[in-house]
């Protein structure tokens, strides 16, 4: 247990201070005072105004676009309340950029997953907090332990909720199985499968359909939509082979260059999302739902204070 006088205090950055907002009202308390500004030449700057020295700091900032931005900000929060005296500091990262560049897929290649891990570390953070890292080996790039949340039960609860018949879950990719048959476990049913050929970064081509949706409500589960290529043209091709209705889901909502016309126009029904990224309102169409992962994120908060097990929640 925490010591009677280090307190829980959260702070934020400018990637997604509704969200930490959220978390503060599920626990019952504010944000510290703290200004994350920027100088004329670009560098980022932070004021922190109120006292933190001894209390467990929970840093709640997605690196989600503008990607660089917010990273650094970040790092400087982090060694700004190291300098303060913070007893402890956990970074909460709902989103964590950068982790797609996790291996060397050619020579040459960097692989920023672990710098960023490296540089999150070295900035004096005790503990990362993060939702769904898009490979979950990422953990083992910390020398420092790493809570990686789960949003598929909230998504999977969502559509249990709705009670859809005939329902199957679909992976757009072979990469996707085993987060596909994780989400058809919460609603009891089956799984089919997107075999696709890449033929180029951010660009996808469907090839074939392992599995019987003619006739079924789909449900399309990914960690990220990023340009949403992959998506919709699996919602295309599930159209093509007799799929009733299209829903999909992700906890990550990029939604970078021609996302948002790209879903629109895809034989998508629903797009439930989480707000890991938060999302400008020209970006909110009519067919997005979007779930707030504050009460998850703050149960994992209080629990990490407390030194209770965080494996409930997974």
């Amino acid at each position: 247990m925490p010591s009677s006088n280090q307190e829980l205090k959260i702070i934020t950055g400018n990637a997604n201070p509704k969200l930490a907002e959220e978390i503060c009202k599920c626990l019952g308390t504010k944000l510290v005072n703290a200004e994350v500004k920027r100088f004329s030449d670009g560098e980022i700057g932070v004021e922190i105004e109120d006292s933190v020295r001894g209390d467990h700091v929970f840093v709640v900032q997605p690196t989600c676009p503008a990607v660089n931005d917010n990273l650094m900000e970040l790092l400087v929060i982090i060694d700004a309340l190291k300098r303060a005296s913070a007893k402890e500091i956990t970074a909460v990262v709902p989103y964590y950029g950068y982790a797609r560049q996790d291996r060397k897929a050619k020579p040459r290649d960097p692989i920023t997953a672990k710098l960023v891990a490296n540089l999150i570390a070295e900035s004096g953070a005790d503990r990362v907090v993060a939702i769904d890292l898009h490979a979950r080996q990422i953990q083992g790039f910390f020398d420092i332990p790493v809570d990686n949340l789960l949003g598929a039960p909230r998504l999977a609860e969502y559509f249990n909720e709705k009670q859809l018949e005939d329902v199957i879950v679909v992976a757009p990719d072979i990469g996707g199985v085993k987060r596909a048959r994780d989400f058809a476990d919460k609603l009891n049913t089956s799984i089919a499968i997107i075999d696709k050929r890449r033929p180029k970064a951010n660009v996808s081509e469907v090839m074939n359909i392992i599995g019987d949706v003619d006739g079924k409500n789909v449900i399309l589960v990914d960690d990220m939509i990023d340009t949403a290529g992959t998506i919709c043209n699996a919602a295309r091709a599930l159209k093509e082979h007799g799929a009733k209705e299209i829903f999909a889901t992700c906890t990550h909502p990029l939604f970078s260059g021609p996302a948002i016309e790209r879903l629109e126009e895809a034989p998508i029904t629903e797009l439930v999302v989480t707000n890991t990224i938060p999302l400008a309102k020209e970006k909110l169409v009519d067919k997005f739902t979007v779930l707030s992962v504050a009460p998850l994120l703050s149960e994992g908060i209080e629990r990490i204070y407390k030194d209770l097990s965080v494996s409930v929640l997974f």
